[in-house]
């Protein structure tokens, strides 16, 4: 058999070849971390599971905006295309999180409860008096936690805050994320998806959600395009498509670049955000203090959904607004035609949403 197939390769034409090993290659191949490549960057903050990083530019006097990035398997370059857009109008910081395989053991554990303190000391820390937050995905419900809180502590909320396809309330049009954890009680996902970090990492022996199981899981969503993605791949190698080629391969550089989540961080998100819907039904305490959004009273509110996110379902985001009661000023899109991936990311996001947001932080910036 092997010899037969030496034998094909040996006589096969050599685009042919080419694109056979270009295409084992990009699957079997370990993907590391992307780096962002935008401008300089400088750590504000270092803590054990985030790092608070600045994107250094010439220019001074503009809005400060606080992004935070999604801690749910992929690492914080996924909105690299939110942060350039706003690099243009904005002083911008980023959450960027740390592969949890990477922290270790004397660090303790990371919880959902740890990550709405850790957003609400960044928040401090850039004075919130003068910034801007924009949530992207799964942060939307820990950043709403963040300030709600800091609103019931008579502390001094952000000047605005954009939430974007988000679960803030998870029971409306449910998607196929969360009918897996609905369909799953909380002991399955710890026997099933919870693992050890292996000894060749400084987080050996950590309980962790590892990221290629995450990146399955996203794969199995949409298991025909990536088929179809991979396919169109092999030919423009075949047919020398350079263009073609790159595109593929700047995608899934990122896409397939995971990082493993704290197993207490995990198991908390599935319990409270998609089987107990803690937020939206008011029962969601976090270091034993009540999350009451309409405590906010002097941020004003952006919700933006993709018509066809397949994520986050629409009116999941939206759902802040039945929370959040007492907000100075309010307002909702719904991007037509848009996927999650697109709410911040690609052209829709640029030409259609990015206009809006940049709007809607210039009308609340400060005088």
């Amino acid at each position: 058999m092997m010899a037969s197939l030496t034998e094909s390769f040996r006589h096969a034409p050599v685009p042919f070849i080419r694109a056979q090993a270009a295409l084992l290659h990009r699957i079997t191949k370990v993907y590391p971390k992307p780096a962002f490549g935008l401008v300089a960057e400088e750590v504000v903050i270092t803590r054990p599971f985030c790092r608070l990083i600045h994107f250094n530019q010439v220019r001074t006097g503009l809005p400060r905006v606080l992004v935070v990035a999604p801690l749910s398997g992929h690492h914080a370059t996924l909105v690299r295309d939110t942060v350039a857009a706003l690099l243009a109008d904005h002083d911008v910081f980023i959450t960027e999180w740390i592969d949890a395989r990477e922290v270790s053991l004397d660090q303790g554990t990371f919880s959902l409860d740890d990550y709405v303190m850790e957003l609400r000391a960044f928040i401090r820390h850039l004075d919130p008096t003068r910034l801007h937050v924009v949530a992207v995905c799964q942060p939307t419900v820990p950043t709403l936690a963040a300030v709600a809180l800091s609103a019931a502590a008579g502390e001094a909320t952000p000047r605005s805050l954009t939430l974007m396809g988000g679960p803030v309330d998870a029971r409306r049009s449910p998607t196929v994320v969360d009918k897996l954890a609905t369909d799953h009680p909380i002991a399955w996902f710890e026997a099933t998806m919870i693992h050890r970090v292996p000894e060749n990492h400084t987080g050996r022996g950590r309980r962790v959600y590892p990221g290629f199981l995450q990146l399955s899981a996203f794969v199995m969503m949409n298991p025909d395009k990536h088929a179809r993605a991979y396919w169109k791949y092999w030919l423009d190698q075949l047919r020398g498509n350079t263009a073609g080629v790159e595109l593929h391969e700047k995608f899934y550089d990122e896409y397939n670049a995971v990082l493993d989540m704290d197993a207490q961080y995990y198991l908390d998100t599935v319990r409270l955000v998609f089987q107990e819907f803690a937020l939206a039904r008011g029962t969601w305490r976090v270091a034993g203090e009540l999350v009451e959004p309409a405590k906010i009273t002097a941020t004003p509110l952006f919700t933006i959904e993709g018509e066809l996110d397949d994520i986050s379902g629409l009116g999941q985001t939206e759902a802040a607004h039945e929370l959040c009661t007492n907000v100075p000023a309010r307002r909702h899109l719904v991007a037509e035609g848009c996927g999650h991936y697109g709410l911040f990311s690609g052209s829709r996001w640029r030409d259609s949403i990015y206009p809006d947001v940049r709007e809607f932080i210039r009308s609340h910036e400060a005088p």
